[in-house]
């Protein structure tokens, strides 16, 4: 875990994958790239198991569609639902891609994708992103719209403990942060 990085806020996350879409004076657009960390950022897997995605791991299961994978940092397996608007998202994408249903959706390594996130963020003047930073957008997105739930999102990242998840997020020093404000005794 990557606790050098920070999660994004909602205008980094548009701005970064706007940037990426469309290009930018030294570098092309990368529509593979930016779909990657949206999917990232919309399923909460590390972009290693992006990565491996192909559109045949999502299987209808009643009026749902699920995921089933077994996480390569952790082996832990983990099933999960994948919202119809994430699915037909995927699904699109590799409709106008030409991608198989049994193809990798993202035949990129990990590095390449660090490099042009990089350059973005360089060219944004945004510090402390990386891949990890659209994980931890998901947990922390997680975290505030569902009452502040913090076993929820352990689970869902399938953490140890909720006091991991605490620190993964940088609950602790916002919570110190908070308290302190909180506390003025002045005469």
């Amino acid at each position: 875990m990557n606790l050098g990085t920070v999660a994004l806020t909602a205008e980094q996350y548009k701005e970064i994958v706007n940037t990426m879409r469309v290009g930018f004076s030294g570098c092309r657009p990368n529509r593979r790239i930016a779909t990657a960390l949206i999917l990232e950022a919309n399923l909460g897997l590390r972009i290693s198991d992006i990565l491996k995605l192909r559109l045949d791991d999502i299987v209808k299961d009643g009026d749902r569609y699920r995921l089933d994978i077994t996480e390569q940092k952790t082996g832990k397996k983990r099933t999960f639902t994948v919202l119809d608007e994430v699915y037909n998202y995927i699904k699109i994408y590799c409709l106008e891609k030409g991608i198989k249903p049994h193809e990798r959706i993202f035949p990129i390594t990990e590095r390449a994708v660090q490099r042009h996130l990089k350059i973005v963020c360089d060219l944004l003047e945004y510090k402390q992103i990386s891949t990890h930073s659209f994980r931890k957008f998901f947990a922390t997105n997680i975290y505030v719209n569902n009452d502040y739930d913090i076993v929820l999102v352990q689970r869902l990242l399938q953490h140890s403990t909720p006091a991991v998840t605490q620190k993964y997020i940088g609950l602790q020093q916002k919570a110190i942060e908070n308290a302190l404000k909180k506390h003025k005794f002045l005469m």
